[in-house]
């Protein structure tokens, strides 16, 4: 099964890491980065380096289409070439999907009108923008499309997926072998759980991280 990493540049790194290790578990998968240009990209704000192994024209068609976020995919939501990638590869793919700010650029494909997504919460309004009906939940599946909330949550749309794909036991058995067992030392991990003085700091955090990070753009 060809799954289909989109990389660019300023992406969280985390929105792609985590779920491509969880879908390394389907069998046969075969994971191949695709990105505008051959080479590394620089996830934000670690600066880590991922590498693209294949251009949009390279790719061809995939089974799996994972489209990670972060302050980056701000860039390209009015990028031609890759919302005419998007689009294409989705019309024979057998799920879509998207972590975390992922989804804004599906939205931007028009691949999400009138559906229920969700997203990073802070960019709830732009989502809907979009079309969409934004639903604070961490995994959404509507058809093929499926799409997750911020960052971590990742993990948990890959998990859901490999259990559609190959079933409950093996994806019980790559979730115990990562040893996914979130015990946070806070619940404060949605807007409807962390109060209005959390939200209001968070807010500001991630302002000034896409701030500086598209500043460097």
């Amino acid at each position: 099964m060809k799954i289909a990493a989109l990389i660019f540049d300023k992406i969280t790194v985390l929105d792609i890491v985590g779920p491509i290790e969880v879908l390394s578990w389907v069998p046969g998968a075969e994971i191949v980065w695709v990105g505008k240009e051959k080479g590394p990209i620089r996830a934000a704000p670690t600066g880590l380096a991922l590498t693209v192994e294949k251009t949009l024209d390279q790719a061809g068609e995939t089974d799996i289409l994972i489209v990670p976020g972060g302050p980056g995919v701000r860039l390209l939501l009015k990028d031609a070439p890759v919302l005419d990638w998007v689009r294409r590869i989705h019309a024979r793919t057998q799920w879509t999907t998207s972590v975390c700010t992922g989804s804004l650029l599906l939205g931007a494909a028009g691949l999400l009108t009138g559906l229920e997504a969700t997203t990073h919460w802070n960019s709830s309004a732009t989502l809907e923008s979009f079309g969409a009906r934004y639903r604070e939940r961490r995994v959404i599946p509507q058809g093929k499309i499926v799409t997750s909330a911020g960052v971590s949550s990742g993990i948990d749309m890959a998990l859901w997926l490999v259990g559609q794909i190959a079933g409950d036991e093996v994806a019980k058995a790559a979730q115990l072998c990562i040893e996914y067992d979130p015990q946070p030392p806070y619940d404060a991990g949605a807007p409807s759980k962390a109060g209005a003085a959390v939200i209001e700091r968070a807010r500001a955090t991630v302002k000034e991280i896409i701030a500086k990070t598209l500043a460097g753009a």
